[in-house]
């Protein structure tokens, strides 16, 4: 099923290009460098996403990754002349720290990509999506700043997003977005509690969270998916699934016809999705599903490991009811896939 389908033809190893790299310490900022190789330093690396990040990075052999000393993180004279000795600061901090990061950063000539949420619908910033609009590619491209999309959003966005510009959903509709992610996606407190062994509410199968609609991804999927209010957002997490998403939207075909005075079906929605992500490498629109096999499930897991984005629009005809989902790594197009696809497009690195 979900083994043998499109979106997993693109493994980890391809989604990087991996060759070997040179490797550069602080010690080496502001020496004349040998080779034209730019210079990328990621501030915060010891996280989960940081790491994810330099896993990807580390055996590239088109850039020199620069690295702090460990005893020097929080150093914030040796961050800045890092921050400021680089062609691409990758931040992977809290909020407070990666505003406080890019205020280091004085050379004008330093492009940054942010993976936190300070900066996502921020004015000067670039969302860091690029098969979200025909033209967000080369908005990134030339951009100097540009700000990573959250796991959830980039599910949902990619699901919404065309669906609104095609006027097929209205942008003042009020979606709700489920969606089930591993739990790597709560950082290392999450991870540590998750592998504890230890039982409680927090460390269960499956829980449930930011039901007060409260979620910071929330301004996020809002600006980004083209709508006026907040969608109900419904995110869960299991502390048996390390990694791994799962978004889901449903909709009501003939309410929403009723609101856009359109006519739409399952067919069209299917064919708005499957025109936005017409030859893209990383995002596949599965073929229109109206009937599904006896014992028929989706999990989040098929495209962890990959940079894929999967969506995939189910639909009873009968009940004029159409589901939408989006499967994807919340470690890979979910955050440090999307960086690092993000890096490559800044820098114009592995273009053909």
């Amino acid at each position: 099923m979900d083994r043998n389908s499109r979106a997993a033809e693109v493994p980890l190893k391809n989604v990087m290009d991996i060759q070997p790299v040179t490797r550069c310490s602080s010690s080496k900022v502001g020496v004349e460098r040998k080779m034209a190789k730019p210079q990328i330093f990621i501030d915060g690396e010891s996280g989960t996403t940081g790491l994810e990040i330099r896993k990807r990075l580390e055996a590239r052999a088109d850039i020199e990754l620069l690295s702090i000393a460990s005893e020097k993180r929080k150093d914030t004279v040796e961050r800045k002349k890092l921050l400021n000795g680089c062609d691409l600061a990758i931040l992977c901090l809290p909020d407070d720290a990666a505003r406080e990061a890019v205020s280091l950063i004085d050379n004008p000539g330093v492009r940054v990509i942010d993976a936190s949420t300070a900066h996502r619908t921020a004015q000067g910033w670039t969302y860091g999506f690029p098969e979200m609009t025909k033209d967000q590619t080369e908005k990134i491209r030339s951009s100097k700043r540009v700000a990573n999309p959250g796991c959830y959003p980039t599910g949902a966005i990619g699901l919404i997003r065309p669906l609104v510009d095609a006027g097929i959903i209205p942008s003042d509709y009020g979606i709700t977005v489920s969606a089930m992610s591993g739990y790597s996606g709560g950082g290392k407190e999450m991870i540590a509690l998750c592998q504890s062994g230890e039982k409680n509410e927090r460390a269960s199968s499956y829980c449930l969270y930011g039901i007060d609609q409260r979620h910071k991804h929330l301004p996020e999927m809002r600006v980004h998916g083209g709508l006026t209010q907040d969608p109900i957002f419904l995110p869960a997490y299991s502390c048996d699934i390390y990694r791994g998403m799962l978004v889901t939207i449903a909709l009501r075909l003939d309410e929403l016809n009723r609101l856009t005075g359109k006519n739409a079906d399952a067919k069209a929605i299917h064919a708005a999705l499957d025109e936005r992500y017409a030859g893209q490498k990383y995002v596949k629109v599965e073929p229109l599903q109206t009937k599904l096999e006896k014992g028929y499930v989706l999990t989040p897991l098929p495209q962890n490991e990959t940079n894929n984005l999967q969506l995939r629009v189910i639909a009873n005809e009968e009940k004029r009811i159409v589901i939408l989902t989006a499967c994807l790594d919340n470690l890979g197009k979910g955050a440090s896939g999307a960086a690092v696809q993000n890096a490559e497009i800044m820098l114009g690195l592995g273009r053909k």
